[in-house]
């Protein structure tokens, strides 16, 4: 079994970055951050991506507001930042306060600055397999943990445990992609699937992003796949200093001695995440100085 360092091809990433944005003459590109209210995990995740782009040298701008700001009120913000030349890239950190409509807000932002790749335009981009569209981060983020430790994909069965947009759906779409590093033939599992275990089992790679702590089982796993873990759970763990420890969505003990490779929780994914939305930055400002 090989552990994949998500960390580690973080950090290659950045340097990347930061070497392409050191050449660029005159202003650098710039990404403004959206964040409503004061929950300490968006505050948290807003931070870590503030300092990402510091260390780039993409400029960043953090816009708060109260949780009780409007729609109306969020609206007119996005606006005035797609009118900013400036500005490329624009995010608005989810989740947002009940009485607003995410995917409303997230289709205000002119999709050429649309780096969270939430926009429905991107959305179809995806689809339609068109790369000036920009993909949302989390699936991004796995494709690349591929391409870079030598995982193919072509003619492999991929299993993938999860629809949602922001990861599985949009996963499976960036697999079954006629390209490099794609051409897989793609299962979709989710809640209402049955005979599950069968399929997982004939996974060649699986990723599981079904948002359950340690869902996945040693006995659903065959041995020698790929095993990428998108979760990210709190688990209460009086032992811990904070009182819960974060576990994916794959039971590692048992499953990480039948894996040819996998992604740890924390330190897999996760860190790719954030790498690949400045990533998006950088490709934003590019194609509006194109």
């Amino acid at each position: 079994m090989k552990l994949i360092d998500g960390k580690q091809i973080a950090r290659e990433i950045v340097e990347e970055l930061t070497a392409k944005v050191a050449q660029i003459d005159g202003p650098k590109p710039c990404i403004a951050f959206i964040r409503v209210g004061e929950d300490p995990a968006s505050v948290s995740y807003v931070r870590s991506k503030n300092q990402t782009a510091d260390k780039i040298g993409i400029r960043p701008l953090l816009f708060t507001f109260d949780d009780t700001i409007t729609q109306d009120e969020l609206y007119a913000k996005i606006d005035e930042l797609n009118a900013d030349t400036s500005v490329n890239g624009i995010l608005i950190q989810s989740p947002l306060p009940p009485q607003l409509d995410e995917q409303s807000a997230f289709n205000r932002i002119d999709p050429i600055k649309d780096v969270d790749g939430f926009h429905v335009v991107n959305a179809g981009r995806v689809v339609h397999e068109d790369a000036n569209g920009f993909v949302s981060c989390t699936p991004a983020g796995i494709i690349e943990i591929c391409r870079r430790e030598g995982i193919r994909l072509e003619g492999k069965h991929v299993v993938v445990l999860g629809r949602s947009l922001i990861v599985g759906k949009t996963f499976s779409l960036l697999a079954m992609q006629k390209g490099p590093h794609a051409n897989a033939t793609v299962t979709v599992c989710h809640s209402r699937t049955q005979n599950l275990k069968e399929l997982t089992r004939q996974a060649d790679v699986l990723v599981a992003a079904i948002g359950k702590p340690e869902m996945v089982t040693g006995d659903m796993v065959k041995e020698g796949a790929v095993v990428i873990d998108v979760g990210i759970n709190r688990v209460e763990d009086a032992s811990k200093k904070k009182g819960y420890k974060l576990v994916g969505d794959v039971n590692f003990g048992e499953v990480s001695p039948l894996a040819s490779k996998i992604t740890p929780v924390p330190g897999g994914v996760g860190p790719m995440t954030v790498a690949l939305l400045m990533k998006n930055t950088v490709k934003a400002y590019e194609l509006q100085n194109a």
